[in-house]
């Protein structure tokens, strides 16, 4: 529930002392802006009064506080394995690796897959919209996996598993319920 810091403000200071009392059935945010607006104006708390507020801030922060969702976890160990699998994949094909900007291109690349995979173990809501879009992107290049899977077999089973394991991920990501929390 979305609580207006401005109509709170235009209340007196009587009406809000009403939201600060211990039995109030005011929601936790409304409580902490009369906390706010009451200090500014001068206001002296008693010991209660202050120890309500603390409480009420410590649990505002555990409610904002996201855990993440097992598939959070599954997924970016799925992602790990498919950087893990890339880093493989740059030591079977190092004679590409012939120029600085190739060796720049394929660090790059495995350190952006490592990142997806660290913020989807933290549970980041935005990432699995990344890494579908970079999937997507992947499976339109698929023609350039069975030319590699041709002329390198090695090459092409780790482009596929890696694929497999990408669309794993994203399965998983989109399969977290919408908000996990304390």
């Amino acid at each position: 529930m979305s609580v207006n810091k401005n109509v709170l403000e235009k209340m007196s200071s009587q009406e809000l002392e009403k939201y600060i009392k211990p039995d109030t059935k005011v929601v936790p945010q409304a409580i902490l802006y009369a906390f706010d607006i009451l200090e500014s104006r001068g206001k002296e708390f008693s010991s209660e009064e202050i120890e309500l507020r603390n409480s009420l801030i410590t649990t505002e922060k555990e409610k904002a506080e996201v855990i993440p969702h097992s598939n959070h976890k599954e997924a970016a160990n799925l992602i790990y394995l498919s950087a893990a699998l890339g880093v493989g994949n740059m030591i079977w094909t190092y004679e590409s690796l012939s120029s600085g900007s190739a060796i720049l291109t394929a660090v790059v690349t495995i350190a952006i897959i490592f990142g997806i995979g660290y913020l989807a173990g933290k549970g980041t809501e935005w990432i699995k919209y990344v890494l579908l879009v970079l999937l997507i992107l992947g499976i339109l290049a698929f023609p350039i996996v069975i030319m590699n899977f041709l002329a390198d077999p090695v090459l092409g089973i780790i482009n596929i598993v890696q694929t497999i394991l990408q669309i794993w991920a994203v399965v998983l990501l989109f399969k977290v319920p919408k908000t996990v929390k304390v």
